[in-house]
């Protein structure tokens, strides 16, 4: 049959406590001062009331709001005076580009319209095998960012591009003459015309060195294969080639080398022909990968290396000493063995900041023969090395570096020993940072040289060894901006821009096309053949990790967040406000705790009266005495007991807008460039205000929600057992919930009808589609109090939910068994043991554009109404904001523009300044206060592919409208498949009629046009 688990969605949650409870059922967490507006009965009887006025007093409820004016801000239009042929009003150009900044990187399309890039979009031509994450789905909003470095400044004052040529070049002679260090200090370029640049540079320049520096650091796996192969690289795995995966520690669907494995893995966790992939997971914080695991095993670092040597031995037959503790060793044997057997078609990764761990891991996909393990096509995007930039730091310490020129990097704020640095730093002659702000390392720079934004700019990127793909502009640059490229070839003494340059290197990486071609499709492939192994002692690495203990009663996991990464758009307030998909919290980093640490060192969370998530602080202190005080506290399910973990990517205060200052800097505690570190807690005062969503807008306590099973049954039963239909009496007969209605339906079979599929085996929980409506849909951000006042406008949200093997009903008859006090502490006390390890599940919810919507039925000025084709509209002209259609969604997806987020200096952030609203789609109206809003299938783009179709005069293509929907275009795993279910030849049509479809609340009768695939767990 199909899962009765208990499903919640937070710790607070489980231990059924009354305020969440009362919050259920409670529209209004706070009290609404409606005495203060209707109790003026002299301002009433003195006021005119209009019908509308009459409905916005009546429904609103609330002060702010009716006093308010629903219309919005009146512009006058002013046509081309001259128009560019090239532009034409009204219709997006597409141009092709490929993004890498040091840390994230992506194939992609660039929306523009009038000659302004508004949105991003994902590269799916052959080739362009890398997707926009998240962060490059928002990185468009930095190119409208109104704190950028706008003009080159020497020595703090504003200056021009001739003084700073003339600055640099006076200091690379003197230092010449005097026999200084010049050191080029960049992130890692992965652009073969950029690298060559700097090779003439250091050929011009003898005394001159080029250094690599990655914030987050993969110099160990870099160690290890350059030791085995002879190349500085990683490795690039196809998980679609793999029936078994074991990560040891390797957050592979998050950041780990990158990321963007996400679509290969998605493609074997669709169960087909009764068969998907298994995955083990050994980790210590709670990630996206081990939220998709079918086997998770919570443990520390120093067991995870424990654990690596036991897989080497089973696997390669060797005979290691290991101290696995027992009660790890039945699963870490069982994924060994599995592994073993899989042969070809297993695969192992880690992420152990560790040489000889990573010498392991590539000796094991070595004996396994892994297909999913190829050396042909390795990735170029990490090249820094720990010791290389520790040097770099003595020298200059020591005063031995004259002139320093850093690009892409900020190692005033990610350097853990910044001081060390920043103390160098003032020994130098000359320092010069390219930056697209004025951050931490740029304002203290002799020269500050504002660079464009990668939309701004030229450049190729190799993101894999023998895949050679083209940067280009999309708009002029805004401000007066010189890329780093373009200043190297001046410093070179070479005529010409960059740009010839790059079109006249270009030729070797483009033999058999052309400049045009490749720039068109963004990306071109040659190929490369896969590496020989060298010699490596493999046992010596086995024996020397096995050595590894636990030093410390903690150990400290420091990782990047799916939203902010290594920190790099800190002033990006779409990600700022992005919920992180497993705590759920926006607007913060926080330590995360197990519930048994949580309770012996006397740490909490609790939800107080009006909704908001509040938690302890606490003091983190590491083994060489470094302190991060009052770090907030969440209590995290899955939390390996004697680990804590905490985000790099906070406590930026430099040339952010006070409202993005937020969180503390981790990358104090990243000693030694190690992502663990030994730690003590203590528990400080005060406590910590979270923006968390996770009990906000809630389905909890509703049947049908998450339907999951597992693959033997899957494969062995009937569809009726593990996706049970609702069923109902009418005339006293059992019948199927759906097959009854309360209104006529329509004939829907002519014209186009949408529908979204989403797959809850592919979904990750990586929040792209989030950040693509936003884009899309011009959503505000609303900030950190409004968020926790529950007010966020997301329309597109992705829940998170986490299950115990206990059903609704063992629960509720442990509860009525309960006799006493001490029988009711130790029985709830036992029933919260499902959280210490809860298996996870991710469930995107937007609008589900019910055919029988309850919605449209209660709003008083039907501002709501179902459309045609099967969208659920909303006419913000005639929403008065009642508010009657959100009480009456059983889905929660809408939501109440409280107040005007355009133009309002309360809401300082994008939206507030003329830069910021150069993003905004011109296609979809900019709300104002006092209506409701929701997903509206992208109805805008829905509409475009339907006339670009007519003008052409032809019909749609299939799978024409995919592409169409901004969370199924955004979605790299597949999850999320839009389209006409009229058009049966369509992947949405025939997702539709798969055993695993089902809605959401199929016995409420609203008739989605959003369904959902059963949940299948390979356990």
């Amino acid at each position: 049959m199909s899962s009765n688990k208990k499903y919640w969605k937070s710790v607070e949650e489980l231990e059924n406590s009354s305020i969440v409870e009362a919050l259920r059922n409670n529209e209004f967490v706070e009290e609404i001062p409606t005495d203060e507006f209707l109790g003026n009965a002299e301002a009433l009887s003195t006021s005119g009331t209009s019908r509308r006025d009459f409905l916005k007093y009546v429904g609103f409820s609330t002060a702010a709001v009716t006093l308010a004016a629903c219309e919005g801000p009146v512009h006058k239009s002013i046509p081309y005076v001259l128009q560019p042929e090239q532009i034409i009003p009204g219709v997006a150009d597409y141009y092709a580009t490929t993004v890498f900044d040091g840390f994230d990187f992506a194939n992609l399309l660039v929306k523009t319209r009038e000659g302004r890039p508004i949105k991003i979009e994902n590269n799916t031509i052959a080739g362009a095998k890398f997707s926009a994450n998240a962060r490059i789905h928002a990185s468009i909003l930095g190119l409208y960012d109104s704190g950028r470095l706008k003009e080159p400044r020497v020595d703090g004052k504003n200056s021009s591009w001739s003084a700073v040529d003339l600055k640099i070049k006076s200091s690379l002679a003197e230092a010449k003459a005097k026999g200084g260090q010049v050191v080029l200090l960049t992130n890692t370029l992965a652009s073969p015309s950029t690298e060559k640049l700097i090779a003439e540079f250091i050929a011009k320049n003898p005394n001159a060195k080029h250094v690599v520096y990655d914030a987050v650091s993969s110099s160990d796996a870099l160690d290890a294969f350059e030791a085995a192969y002879g190349e500085r690289a990683l490795v690039d795995y196809d998980f679609s080639k793999s029936s078994l995966i074991v990560s040891v520690g390797a957050d592979f669907l998050g950041d780990w080398q990158g990321g963007g494995y996400d679509s290969g893995y998605a493609q074997g966790r669709i169960p087909q022909n009764g068969k998907m992939s298994r995955h083990f997971q050994f980790e210590s914080n709670m990630t996206l990968s081990g939220a998709a695991a079918d086997k998770r095993v919570p443990m520390t670092t120093a067991d995870q290396k424990q654990a690596l040597v036991q897989i080497y031995n089973i696997v390669v037959g060797a005979s290691v000493p290991v101290a696995l503790d027992g009660k790890f060793k039945a699963e870490v044997v069982k994924a060994a063995q599995q592994l073993k057997a899989a042969g070809s078609k297993g695969v192992l990764v880690s992420g152990i900041e560790d040489k000889n761990a990573q010498l392991l891991v590539l000796a094991i996909n070595q004996a396994l023969v892994s297909e999913a393990f190829s050396t042909a096509g390795t990735r170029q995007i990490r090249k820094g090395s720990n010791a290389v930039v520790s040097q770099l730091i003595k020298d200059l310490e020591a005063g031995k570096v004259h002139t320093l020129i850093m690009s892409g990097v900020n190692p005033v704020y990610t350097l853990a020993d910044s001081t060390a640095f920043v103390s160098g730093l003032k020994k130098v002659k000359t320092s010069v940072t390219f930056a697209l702000k004025d951050d931490e390392t740029a304002s203290i720079s002799t020269v500050a040289a504002p660079a464009p934004h990668y939309l701004e700019s030229w450049g190729d990127v190799e993101i894999t060894k023998g895949t050679y793909s083209l940067t280009q502009p999309t708009i002029r640059p805004i401000f007066n901006t010189k890329q780093f490229q373009d200043v190297l070839l001046s410093l070179n003494g070479v005529a010409g821009t960059f740009y010839d340059y790059l079109k006249a290197n270009s030729a070797v990486f483009t033999a058999g096309s052309s400049w045009n071609k490749v720039l068109h499709d963004g990306v071109y492939v040659v190929g490369s053949t896969a590496l020989a192994g060298g010699s490596i002692d493999v046992a010596a690495a086995a024996n020397s990790v096995s050595k590894s203990k636990s030093s410390g009663e903690f150990e400290l996991v420091l990782y990047t967040k799916t939203g902010m990464g290594d920190g790099q758009q800190a002033n990006n307030p779409w990600l700022q406000e992005f919920p992180d998909p497993i705590t759920r919290v926006s607007w913060d980093n926080y330590v995360t705790v197990s519930n048994a640490d949580a309770k012996k060192l006397g740490l909490s969370n609790e939800i107080v009266a009006n909704g908001g998530l509040n938690g302890s602080y606490a003091t983190l202190t590491i083994a060489d005495g470094t302190k991060l005080e009052n770090v907030p506290v969440i209590v995290q399910p899955g939390q390996a007991v004697g680990t804590v973990g905490l985000a790099v990517g906070y406590g930026r205060k430099e040339s952010l807008k006070e409202e993005m200052q937020v969180g503390l800097n981790a990358y104090a505690l990243y000693k030694g460039f190690n992502g663990v570190q030994s730690v003590s807690i203590a528990k400080a005062g005060g406590e910590h205000e979270f923006a968390c969503v996770q009990g906000q807008k809630t389905l909890m306590g509703r049947g049908d929600i998450i339907k999951e099973t597992s693959l033997e049954i899957f494969n062995t039963k009937d569809a009726e057992h593990w996706n049970e239909k609702p069923m109902v009496s009418l005339d006293h007969q059992e019948v199927e919930a759906t097959t009854v209605d309360l209104w006529e339906s329509f004939d829907r079979t002519t014209g186009h009808h949408f529908n979204l599929s989403i797959d809850l085996n592919a979904c990750t929980g990586c929040g792209a589609c989030v950040i693509a409506c936003h884009a899309e849909n011009n959503v505000p951000v609303v900030g950190k109090a409004e968020v926790r006042r529950s007010r966020d406008m997301h329309w597109l949200r992705i829940d998170r939910y986490y299950s115990s093997e206990s059903t609704f009903e063992g629960d509720n008859e442990r509860k009525e068994g309960i006799a006493g006090l001490s029988s009711s502490l130790s029985t709830f006390n036992e029933m919260e043991k499902p959280g210490d390890n809860p298996q996870v599940a991710f469930q995107p919810v937007m609008c589900q554009h019910c055919n029988h919507a309850p919605c449209e039925t209660v709003c008083p000025v039907a501002a709501t109404s179902h459309g045609r084709q099967g969208q659920n509209h909303m006419a913000y002209n005639r929403c008065v904001g009642t508010r009657y259609c959100a009480n009456n969604c059983p889905y929660k997806v809408r939501r109440f523009n409280w107040f005007l987020y355009n133009k309002n200096s309360e809401f300082d952030y994008h939206m507030n300044d003329d830069l910021g609203r150069m993003v905004l789609n011109p296609d979809v109206n900019v709300r104002s206060r006092g209506v409701m809003e929701k997903c509206s299938f992208c109805i805008q783009s829905t509409q475009a592919v339907i006339l670009q179709a007519k003008r052409e005069g032809r019909v749609v293509a299939k799978d024409e409208f995919n592409n169409a929907c901004a969370c199924s275009a955004a979605c790299s795993s597949g999850a999320m498949v839009f389209g006409d279910v009229n058009d049966k030849e369509s992947a949405v049509a025939k997702l539709a009629e798969s055993e695993r479809a089902y809605h959401l609340l199929e016995h409420v009768g609203t008739k989605p046009n959003v369904f959902y695939h059963v949940k299948v767990r390979n356990t």
